[in-house]
């Protein structure tokens, strides 16, 4: 999703000449609209056409498939929210084609899963499917097939890590702090997500943003919120033990600070999107001269902000580095900013010289972002990883 789109209601589009390509993006939007209210039927559809086409990708899947249902939607809300912004959906789906090795995924299996797709949003389109819609589903399927395949096809590095678990942290009764250290150092960048399999949840996957950037013994700490209906997320904060073995799939996303700018730095973090947050002030903290970097950290309540002391003691040693905690409701003790991030951000002013990155839930992203663009923060300054899911 581009900011673009998260102020659509906002901002007018300009209107333009619609062209071939344009027209393909609509009718893909206006067919999917059609289907998604039906989603829960839509996913059954999809995987019963699947296993009975390839009754052997059953096996790649965990034994309920309620989660893999909704994450089926997600993606494919994602990919046709950014079918008209190739620059940003191909490198999307190269990460997502890498990933998918870690699942065993063949070659044949991307033609099973296009036809069950097609024939899922067939069945609940209707009357309204017609040839050219058709045409359409399949161009763009093409694309998205295409481009996991040949990523996919160039990686010639491990398609997972193991991990053991050698700390686990309970901060509340809904967070944890987990260190796993794996066999053999993961390739990722600071701000980053990587996904884990652990052994309570087989085959169901959560994507997770170390905490810290890679270091030479290879462990990696993560920041674990057990969710609303997170089978994985609640599993890990109750039942992860030191010496279980997790396993890490490649590393995703392109949150990160930019080595060429000489531009100050904004960094605004909702819950557990301190996170990457960490691991990037890890990462700029060992360059020659890190820039000037303000760190606004919130939530609902003071004791949101579960690792804030840990990032003023960071503070403390580095000069460069502010941080300003933020929450919705206060005492008045706390000395916090009051109001959400949103509000909070945009009133100390638009940023324009500054580069920003922003985390947490969808909803925070969201609203930051969308208020930031309106105060007049230049979309191209704007870095932010959209696409998490439990």
């Amino acid at each position: 999703m581009t900011a673009d789109q998260l102020i659509a209601g906002d901002v007018a589009t300009p209107q333009r000449p619609t062209s071939e390509a344009d027209r393909t993006v609509e009718i893909i939007r206006q067919s999917f609209a059609l289907v998604e209210p039906q989603a829960e039927e839509l996913g059954k559809h999809f995987y019963s056409t699947l296993f009975t086409a390839a009754p052997e990708t059953r096996d790649l899947f965990p034994v309920n498939m309620e989660v893999q249902r909704s994450r089926l939607l997600r993606a494919l809300v994602h990919v046709v929210q950014m079918v008209d912004q190739p620059d940003d959906l191909v490198p999307f789906l190269q990460q997502l084609g890498r990933d998918h090795r870690k699942f065993g995924v063949l070659s044949e299996h991307y033609d099973a899963v296009g036809q069950a797709l097609l024939s899922a949003i067939q069945t609940f389109a209707g009357d309204a499917w017609t040839p050219e819609v058709e045409n359409a589903w399949v161009g763009a399927y093409g694309i998205v097939s295409d481009a996991m395949q040949q990523a996919a096809a160039a990686e010639h590095g491990p398609a997972s890590w193991l991990g053991r678990v050698v700390e686990h942290r309970r901060i509340g009764w809904d967070l944890a702090v987990v260190t796993v250290a794996t066999d053999h150092p993961v390739p990722y960048q600071a701000g980053q997500y990587v996904s884990v399999e652990t052994p309570h949840r087989p085959r169901l996957w959560r994507y997770l943003s170390p905490a810290n950037a890679p270091r030479p013994d290879g462990t990696i700490d993560f920041h674990v919120r057990a969710v609303e209906g997170g089978w994985v997320s609640r599993a890990i904060v109750a039942h992860s033990a030191v010496g279980e073995t997790w396993r890490i799939g490649p590393p995703m996303g392109r949150m990160a600070v930019p080595q060429d700018s000489d531009r100050e730095l904004l960094m605004v973090a909702g819950g557990t999107g301190v996170a990457p947050m960490k691991a990037l002030l890890d990462e700029v903290g060992r360059r020659p001269n890190p820039p000037r970097t303000q760190v606004f950290v919130g939530g609902r309540s003071w004791a949101d902000l579960y690792d804030f002391a840990a990032l003023r003691r960071m503070s403390y040693s580095r000069p460069w580095l502010d941080v300003i905690p933020v929450v919705e409701h206060d005492d008045g003790a706390s000395g916090a900013e009051v109001g959400t991030l949103a509000d909070v951000v945009t009133r100390f002013g638009a940023w324009s010289d500054h580069d920003v990155l922003v985390c947490g839930s969808p909803a925070m992203i969201r609203s930051t972002v969308s208020r930031m663009l309106v105060a007049g923060t230049p979309l191209d300054r704007i870095s932010y990883d959209p696409f998490t899911m439990d």
